[in-house]
């Protein structure tokens, strides 16, 4: 449960945070009257969100077993995808998304109250099918015939309404820059059981090889339907007899992609560190560079300290939390 939970909390959250930016913009810049199409654009978007997820459930129920495998497999890649890309453009736009947001407000103000409601659908749309999209298969690889996996997501989601409600008030204070880099490399850790369930279930549709070649069978050791099985299961998608083809998933983009995620600066430091190497004097040069984002690392870490002590009115402590937010998130943390 408590993997789901993380899903529906984070995916959730950010959402919570893009509503937060339109709704505290259009309040301080006294368009009250357009708050409506706002929220009209966001209750589509859910309901687009809900319906799509429905449609996943019952329609996959109509197919037969080889054709579900191979739909739950097939999705579960391109939903592994979608997070991982989510995960890092949050990293490396969040700074950017405050005005970017306020930047396509101001022009639907002008086009008047139908652009309104497209830009808050569009803004939260997109959160809305991606997370219906990956807790369907999250929900998938988890489930054991118990509804305990999506009563995490509803808890998950809950909790992120209402610490967005809070962040709103003014009155929620927490660190936003370490807590959205521990549950970005969390979620990489559950997307990483995801995708191996998910070449799993192409083994299973008769899609890919290897389907009898276990790894090891621990199932005497940790049954499935023991309480530690199943945390196991709802944490990390431990599979007590894994194939070869799911570990070697597992591991080729577990690694890499938590180490792209943690490592300062994200990829786009990697890089630039590996071509500081490669020319005369890379070595200094990497060093002043690896100091350069300890230092981009702390200031960021300062700002989100900053935004999130919210301020005297709420509504001014909301606009500046989320800021943070966005400032925090896309900078390097350290512990």
């Amino acid at each position: 449960m408590f993997g789901n939970y993380l899903i529906g909390l984070r995916e959730g959250l950010e959402a919570s945070l893009i509503v937060c930016i339109l709704i505290a913009y259009l309040v301080k810049t006294g368009n009250r009257t357009a708050l409506l199409p706002v929220w009209l654009g966001v209750g589509a978007a859910v309901a687009l969100s809900l319906a799509f997820g429905a449609a996943l459930e019952f329609g996959s129920q109509e197919l037969t077993f080889e054709a579900q495998e191979a739909l739950g497999g097939s999705l579960s890649i391109v939903s592994v995808g979608l997070v991982t890309w989510m995960v890092f453009w949050m990293r490396r736009t969040a700074r950017h998304l405050r005005a970017e947001l306020h930047g396509r407000l101001d022009a639907a103000l002008a086009m008047g109250v139908g652009s309104l409601v497209v830009t808050a659908f569009l803004a939260v749309g997109r959160e809305g099918l991606e997370t219906a999209l990956f807790v369907w298969t999250a929900v998938r690889a988890n489930s054991d015939g118990s509804s305990d996996p999506l009563i995490g997501v509803v808890l998950g989601l809950l909790t992120a309404v209402a610490m967005g409600w809070l962040f709103y008030r003014g009155a929620l204070r927490i660190n936003l820059a370490k807590f959205f880099t521990w549950t970005g490399g969390m979620l990489v850790v559950v997307a990483a059981g995801v995708l191996a369930y998910g070449f799993h279930d192409l083994q299973e549709a008769d899609w890919l090889p290897g389907l009898n070649d276990r790894v090891f069978d621990i199932s005497g050791t940790i049954p499935p339907d023991s309480w530690y099985g199943t945390l196991l299961k709802g944490t990390l998608n431990f599979q007590p007899d894994p194939t070869s083809l799911q570990v070697w998933v597992w591991a080729v983009y577990l690694v890499p992609t938590l180490a792209l995620f943690l490592v300062p600066g994200g990829p786009a430091g990697v890089w630039r560190a590996a071509g500081a190497l490669l020319r005369p004097g890379g070595r200094a040069q990497a060093g002043s560079g690896a100091a350069a984002e300890a230092r981009s690392g702390a200031a960021a870490e300062a700002g989100s300290g900053k935004a999130v002590t919210g301020s005297e009115k709420a509504v001014s402590g909301a606009d500046e939390a989320v800021t943070g937010a966005g400032e925090a998130a896309a900078g390097p943390v350290g512990p």
